[in-house]
């Protein structure tokens, strides 16, 4: 059977409707046959306003005790998510970075995926359940929580499909795709069917929406990544290792 890991950004997910979308998206991906793994981020800008609030009590928070708070995003997004499956009448189970075997270095606020214990994971996966994973954070050997930085669902996403040896990774946005320039800057800036790793490497370096280490990670492990809008059916681009 085919497995996928979608990933569904905080616009994705930003109120209930949108919620909503994204379950019947999902539920369209397991009626077609396939396992599912959904990885999401924060509601809309959730992230940042936890941030400032953060701020109003002190200018300097502490790194861990802010990862911990951050962390708190994604486990409102999931449980969410995974109430809207189950109302479509889908078996679904979210977990935390730590309950989904995320396991990084001590570097909060710009953590690193050490490795991933995909027993629970897999576990559920066999029940024949969708799983929602909590993107941006896993935890320490001591199990601190830690997040992975900006846009670090991307990272989870791609890292969980290279550990459970997923068919593909789609990662969900407000954009259709990935093009050569920004369009909201470059009128004429053209979609791109197809990029490889180095080349769109390159373009997340220079500030396209993906976590440059998303791409490391599908680069070292050959990970396909498919990128589209949850907002329609457009086709989106496709991120692999192409000889063109």
């Amino acid at each position: 059977m085919t497995l996928i890991v979608q990933k569904y950004g905080g616009s994705s997910v930003a109120d209930a409707n949108r919620i909503v979308n994204v379950a019947r998206r999902i539920g369209k991906a397991k009626s077609e046959g396939a396992d599912v793994v959904a990885v999401v981020s924060a509601m809309g800008d959730t992230t940042d306003e936890l941030i400032r609030l953060a701020q109003t009590v002190t200018q300097q928070p502490d790194p861990r005790e802010l990862d911990l708070l951050l962390s708190t995003g994604e486990l409102v997004s999931s449980p969410l998510l995974t109430m809207a499956l189950r109302t479509l009448g889908l078996d679904a189970i979210s977990l935390s970075g730590l309950q989904a075997g995320i396991h990084t270095d001590t570097m909060y606020g710009q953590a690193r995926i050490h490795r991933i214990d995909t027993g629970r994971v897999k576990t559920e996966l066999q029940k024949g359940r969708v799983v929602v994973v909590a993107g941006f954070q896993g935890v320490t050997e001591d199990q601190d929580v830690t997040t992975l930085g900006r846009g670090g669902s991307d990272t989870t996403a791609v890292a969980l499909a290279a550990a459970l040896k997923a068919d593909r990774c789609e990662i969900y946005t407000d954009v259709d795709g990935i093009y050569t320039a920004d369009p909201r800057v470059v009128p004429e800036a053209l979609k791109l069917d197809e990029i490889s790793y180095d080349e769109m490497l390159e373009l997340a370096s220079y500030g396209a929406k993906m976590h440059p280490r998303s791409i490391e990670v599908g680069a070292v492990f050959g990970v396909p990544i498919y990128v589209a809008s949850s907002f329609g059916d457009a086709g989106g681009t496709l991120i692999h290792q192409g000889k063109d």
